[in-house]
């Protein structure tokens, strides 16, 4: 028996599981094709140096005031490092930073603002749009001239829900939404670096105005011994026992000491106020000073190796962030450049009254399918495709840079101990050593064997010493912190993991 011409065409049309079976393999390719079109986004390959400085750093650094710091190499970051300085105060100070300060606020907020645009984006690209349509319309119009009427009015009333959905082939939408994810993941390492900055400024801040305190206390004291010492002077000349050039000295001298206090008060208000604002309070609520010798300073620091610096510090890892992202993007513009297939239906009910909506009769569906190829946009499409490739290669040289800056600050951060233990300890045996002779000579005058004056002399230079001796005591308590702060933080912390999760959670589409 013979087949009839719409039997042959109904059998050709049909799918063979030997066809779908290619359909899919196609699909797969193309897929497959869509993830190649980015370079990776994978970061560059880094040299990992033995040190970080010209020279190895040693093992610690000399004893100054009894301490010498030990660098241990390979440790793990330290989360909250400063609790090492052992001082409930400090600790206090930066707790109330950490949940006041606004700057830190604005990020926190912004950060959540992003992920939830994230969900939106993801749920309203990779799922179906369902949407209800109600129209309720008078139409006025000409009538043709058969109907012997010059104009027609009637009403119009429908209701119908339209579901749209644009099918990824090439990945365009995939690629475009995992960079808004790794913008994201960026914004979330920035807050990171941003909270664990904001920590290290309020300790830094707190340290230097301990440290002005000690030095303004220290200051103040060689004032007053510099003007009894003009006031003795001042009586000896009325006696003639000193010389009009002996007076001027000595006046010039307590002079020139009396005009370093406002310097040293100017800088101490301005930390103090500086630390108000980071703790989020008004400058005229300053948290009182810190007592600079109850600070404990940290005997050791965790020197992270430059291989895994790479996962604990927050700026490289945003930086690696706007590498995927830029990556991202290129391969986003290279499927804009082929077809989209846009599947569409709307079904519902119109009439020319409401009850004749409301009946069964009045139903109406529309079911189609679209495609579209770009062929000419005048090189739009290229040209974006090329700037993304430029952009690509901007981030890969933005993070070799940023790694080499925070291996630079890390080179930069262990010196500075090594020469802050060395400045201490000379600068506290030259305190050492001018106490002993300003305890000599009070002995000597208690004997009656020198004048009163030479006490006070060997004071003002015992005093001299001590004031260096307490500057670079400070100096050494900040650049710990500075250190601790260049080392990042654990990358199993639970504020990464927290801050992975949150990403993690923002991929997920949302239902409206």
């Amino acid at each position: 028996m013979k087949e009839s011409a719409p039997m042959k065409t109904r059998r050709s049309l049909a799918w063979s599981p030997a066809s779908l079976r290619t359909g899919a393999a196609a699909l797969c390719t193309l897929f497959a094709s869509a993830c190649a079109w980015g370079p990776g986004g994978a970061p560059p390959a880094m040299p990992e140096p033995a040190h970080y400085g010209a020279q190895a750093q040693p093992a610690q650094t000399v004893a100054a005031q009894g301490v010498a710091q030990q660098f241990v190499t390979g440790a793990q970051p330290v989360p909250q490092w400063w609790t090492l300085y052992g001082s409930p105060e400090l600790d206090a100070l930066v707790d109330e930073g950490l949940a006041n300060n606004p700057n830190l606020a604005s990020a926190d907020h912004s950060l959540q603002a992003a992920r939830e645009q994230l969900r939106g984006q993801v749920g309203s690209s990779m799922l179906p749009t369902v949407d209800a349509l109600g129209v309720a319309q008078r139409q006025h119009v000409p009538a043709p001239p058969q109907l012997g009427v010059d104009k027609l009015q009637y009403d119009v009333f429908a209701g119908l829900v339209r579901v749209n959905y644009t099918f990824d082939i090439f990945g365009a939408t995939r690629l475009n939404n995992t960079a808004l994810a790794a913008r994201v993941n960026m914004q979330a390492f920035e807050y990171e670096a941003a909270r664990r900055a904001l920590a290290a400024n309020i300790v830094t801040s707190a340290l230097g105005a301990a440290t002005l305190r000690a030095q303004i206390d220290t200051t103040e004291q060689l004032v007053a011994l510099a003007n009894a010492q003009a006031d003795d002077v001042q009586k000896r000349y009325a006696l003639g026992a000193a010389s009009h050039t002996d007076l001027l000295n000595a006046q010039q001298s307590a002079a020139s000491l009396a005009a370093n206090l406002p310097g040293l008060r100017q800088q101490r208000s301005a930390l103090r106020h500086a630390l108000a604002v980071l703790l989020g309070r008004t400058p005229d609520a300053a948290p009182p000073d810190l007592d600079l010798a109850s600070l404990t300073l940290p005997a050791q620091v965790p020197v992270v190796v430059p291989s895994a610096l790479l996962e604990s510090r927050p700026d490289i890892q945003a930086a690696g962030a706007a590498l995927i992202a830029a990556s991202a993007d290129v391969g986003a513009a290279t499927a804009q450049m082929f077809p989209s297939i846009t599947l569409s239906a709307d079904l519902g009910k119109a009439g020319f009254s409401w009850p004749m909506l409301t009946s069964g009769a009045g139903a109406l569906w529309m079911l189609g399918a679209s495609l579209t190829q770009p062929l000419f946009h005048g090189g739009a499409l290229l040209a974006q495709r090329r700037a993304a490739l430029q952009s690509y290669d901007a981030a890969n040289a933005s993070y070799k840079q940023t790694v080499l800056a925070a291996f630079q600050d890390v080179a930069t951060r262990l010196a500075a101990l090594e020469h802050d233990a060395e400045a201490l300890d000379a600068a506290g045996t030259s305190a050492q050593t001018a106490q002993g002779v300003f305890d000599e000579t009070n002995a000597r005058y208690k004997l009656g064997a020198v004048p009163y004056y030479a006490v006070r002399q060997s004071e003002q230079q015992w005093r001299n010493a001590r004031l260096d001796e307490i500057r670079y005591r400070g100096t050494r308590l900040s650049d710990t912190a500075a250190l601790f702060q260049a080392m990042g933080q654990p990358p199993t912390s639970a504020g990464a993991s927290a801050s992975n999760a949150r990403a993690r959670a923002a991929t997920t589409p949302a239902r409206d």
